[in-house]
């Protein structure tokens, strides 16, 4: 890490040649690089849209186990699954779901007699950005469940008890006893998905590269592309992207961590 900040502000050639430059990457990569840019955009609505699908999905899954459903154990194990699986795995099967020749996403569009929608979801800049989101929802659906899950087991049943007999219904119950209890492990939970879905590159490399048209382009897949991909011979300028895009993380940490940390200690 103290290397990259090394490399940052010089030109690094290949056999180890380099040139002190100072902030010129950092110029050069905020004021003419539109492809950062476009990458930014992309990692943004990822880390803002997945994230709250990621939270609300995972507390909305708890909440249906938490209610003793039949088949609960089943369908705990069912969407806990993806968690285990690779990204690999996960981003090979799921290519195959969005093949637009035979892909299962296709094949039910056409069966319900829905052809015009079909369409090559990973080929077609307008969808392929949201198919991988989609997918990366999937995987980790399952994780916030889980984590939610064992944080309503530990809450008090006195205190849910005496709303049931108070005649709170549940949404009131959600909103203003569940929710409220439950916030440290919201918390921690958002910002850890926020933190996995600023630095995505995994899937994204495996389904798309960043294709096409750079419309599933990340900061992370574009730093690898600038340093390895490109034959450009510097890691200078990747290294400046790096560091930016980890001070940014950084800053959105703490910042997310004042504004959602309770107010006044909640005691029950």
């Amino acid at each position: 890490m103290l290397r990259t900040f090394y490399n940052s502000v010089h030109t690094v050639r290949p056999h180890g040649v380099l040139e002190y430059v100072g902030l010129r990457n950092f110029a050069e990569l905020v004021r003419v690089d539109p492809v950062f840019w476009k990458a930014v955009g992309n990692t943004a609505i990822f880390a803002i849209a997945g994230t709250t699908a990621d939270v609300v999905g995972g507390l909305l899954l708890a909440l249906s186990l938490f209610s003793r459903p039949p088949f609960a154990k089943f369908l705990r194990v069912v969407w806990f699954t993806p968690v285990l699986m690779s990204y690999v795995v996960v981003g090979i099967i799921w290519v195959w779901i969005y093949d637009f020749d035979w892909g299962f996403a296709n094949l039910v569009l056409r069966w319900l007699h829905l052809g015009a929608l079909t369409r090559s979801w990973l080929g077609d800049p307008s969808t392929a950005l949201a198919s991988v989101l989609v997918t990366h929802i999937w995987k980790w659906l399952g994780f916030n469940m889980i984590i939610f899950l064992a944080a309503l087991y530990a809450l008090p049943g006195e205190v849910l008890g005496a709303a049931e007999l108070d005649n709170c219904s549940g949404v009131a119950k959600l909103v203003h006893i569940i929710v409220p209890m439950l916030r440290p492990t919201i918390v921690n939970l958002l910002v850890l998905s926020f933190i996995g879905k600023m630095m995505i590159f995994d899937l994204v490399w495996v389904m798309t590269g960043g294709g096409p048209l750079w419309s599933t382009e990340t900061v992370s897949t574009y730093v690898y592309k600038r340093a390895f991909d490109w034959n450009t011979f510097d890691l200078g300028y990747p290294s400046a992207i790096a560091v930016l895009w980890f001070g940014i993380i950084i800053a959105f940490v703490v910042m997310m961590t004042r504004l959602l940390r309770p107010r006044d200690r909640l005691e029950f």
